[in-house]
Parts: C-alpha cells; sequence; structure tokens
C-alpha cells in the first residue's frame, strides 16, 4: 500500500523510527479508551502529578487498579513525547536534505504537546466529555500527520504528479472531510453513552445516545458511499496499483469498522468491543491518509 522508494533518500532507522512513531500513536488511542471504558479517567485524580502527594501510584489508594491504568497511560504519553523528540534529532542527522519531511514532523511535535496539556485540562475538569472528545481528536490529528510521514519518507521531494483527473482528488478530499465528521459524531456518541470515563460521577453530554448513534451510523453510510466511488473512479481512470490497493483497503478498514460499531450498539456497548472499535478508528485515519496521498506520487527532486 505504501509508493515504492525509488532512490531510499533516508536512513533505514530513521524509516523505522517513523514507524514506532506511528504505532505509539495508536497505542495512546488504546491506552487512552481502556481508561475512559474502564472508569478508570480520575484514577490519578491530579495532575501532573498521580496524587497530591506523589508522581506515581500508591498502594494504599482507595482506587485500587484505576489508578494504574491511568498512570500507564500518562506513562506512554512520555513514550510519545520522547519518540517525538527523537524524530526531530534523527531527521536531523540522518535526512537533513529532507524539507518535505519537516511539516509533518513539526505537526506530530506540536499536537504531542497539544495532547498532553489538554489531557491534564480534562483532569481538573472532571472528565468534561466536551475536552475529553477534544483529547481524542488531538490522538486522531497526531495519527494523521504521523501515517502521513510514514508515507512522505518514503517519496521523493520533486512536484506531485497526479495520477487521476482532478475531479477524483476533489472527491477524495470529501473522503478525508467527512471521515473527520464521522470523529467528531463518534466522540459524541461516547460522551453521550455509559463510557464516560468516570466509574463514580459519570459526565455526560445532553445528548440522546439513540440519535446521535444513528446519525453517526447514517454519516458511516455515506463515507462508505464516496470510498467506493472513488475506488470505482480510480480503477476506470489509472492503471497505478499503488491507488487502487490503498483505496480497496480503505473500503475494508471501512466496512469491518462499520460491523464492529454496529455490533457494539446492538450487544449493550460491551466495552472491549468499544476499545476494538477505537482501535478501528485509529486505523481508518491512516488508511484514509495513506489512500488520498496514493492519487499522486512525488519523483525525487
Amino acid at each position: 500500500m505504501l509508493p515504492t522508494p525509488q532512490d531510499r533518500p533516508t536512513n533505514p532507522w530513521l524509516r523505522r523510527l517513523f514507524w514506532i512513531n506511528l504505532v505509539v500513536e495508536v497505542l495512546i488511542v488504546v491506552t487512552g479508551g481502556l481508561v475512559r471504558l474502564t472508569g478508570s479517567g480520575l484514577g490519578c485524580p491530579t495532575w501532573p502529578r498521580c496524587t497530591d502527594a506523589s508522581l506515581t501510584p500508591q498502594r494504599h489508594e482507595a482506587l485500587g487498579i484505576h489508578t494504574y491504568i491511568e498512570f500507564g497511560n500518562r506513562t506512554l504519553t512520555s513514550v510519545v513525547g520522547g519518540v517525538a523528540l527523537a524524530l526531530l534529532l534523527a531527521t536531523w542527522r540522518w535526512a537533513p536534505h529532507r524539507k518535505g519531511l519537516r511539516l509533518p514532523i513539526a505537526l506530530v511535535l506540536i499536537g504531542v504537546g497539544v495532547q498532553a496539556v489538554v489531557g491534564g485540562i480534562s483532569v481538573r475538569l472532571h472528565l468534561n466529555p466536551a475536552i475529553v472528545a477534544t483529547h481524542f481528536l488531538v490522538s486522531m490529528l497526531l495519527v494523521m500527520a504521523s501515517a502521513w510521514l510514514v508515507w512522505r519518507e518514503r517519496e521523493g521531494d520533486g512536484a506531485p504528479v497526479p495520477v487521476v483527473r482532478p475531479e477524483v482528488r476533489l472527491l477524495s478530499y470529501a473522503v478525508a472531510a467527512l471521515a473527520l465528521v464521522i470523529l467528531v459524531l463518534g466522540t459524541m456518541v461516547t460522551g453521550s453513552g455509559p463510557h464516560s470515563g468516570d466509574a463514580d460521577e459519570p459526565a455526560r453530554l445532553g445528548i440522546d445516545p439513540r440519535t446521535i448513534s444513528w446519525l453517526h451510523a447514517d454519516t458511516v453510510m455515506l463515507f462508505i458511499g464516496l470510498v467506493v466511488a472513488v475506488l470505482v473512479a480510480v480503477r476506470i481512470s489509472t492503471d497505478d496499483r499503488v491507488a487502487r490497493r490503498s483505496w480497496l483497503v480503505l473500503l475494508g478498514v471501512t466496512l469491518a469498522q462499520g460491523a464492529v460499531g454496529y455490533t457494539q450498539y446492538f450487544t449493550g456497548l460491551p466495552w472491549v468491543v468499544v476499545l476494538v472499535h477505537m482501535l478501528g478508528a485509529s486505523l481508518l485515519v491512516v488508511a484514509t491518509t495513506w489512500a488520498v496521498l496514493s492519487l499522486r506520487h512525488r519523483p525525487a527532486a
């Protein structure tokens, strides 16, 4: 699905670091979902300390396992920050000539900082659902930037050359925009349902869960239709195998995510299935990013 590099413009260790960054960004979404779905959002009731007296969990704390789940997520946040810093240093060391890598790396660095701040605000505001939703959406933007970085490393730095007609590329942008709408509606579904992050005093959005769930599902249906439209247009208008494969993968991820979504709805929102759905959201962002990028090539400068 990724483009095939013609001139291997960067160090192979840098390429591995880009993949590690993408993996940890997805993992932080999954562990954040685990915090929310197990009611561990206030397992560490203060920030940046875990408790008023300690940076780390204490055995005598009444919150028990919730403390360790929340602290584990915070620890992984530190790993994410360390990997982001390593991106900057490694690119400066091994690929200073790759100017095309600078923007996605800058987005990752800025996003990590914003994510940490918003996470601290969500704790101090006792898991206000709007702030928690913002935290999740920032994580999705980080996944997008990380997926873009992995793809961008395997391209050249020449001017982009479209492989399809402009109308098809415009339609692909509509797919990406609709993916963002789906993510926003997904946070509203979670914020109005039983998994709000705190087992004792759950904070809810004042929205009917059934109504917002079906609106979310209807938007996914529209998304599937647009993905199919782009896939058909790509197969008709180009023989580029990367583009065809990327959009086929996006369709597969979307259908799988939709199946998980309906399963969680009709089985009463078991937290394990919801967690799989959150993982699927990250994979959907990765697949959408790569699908949009597959519609143009960048030769070596």
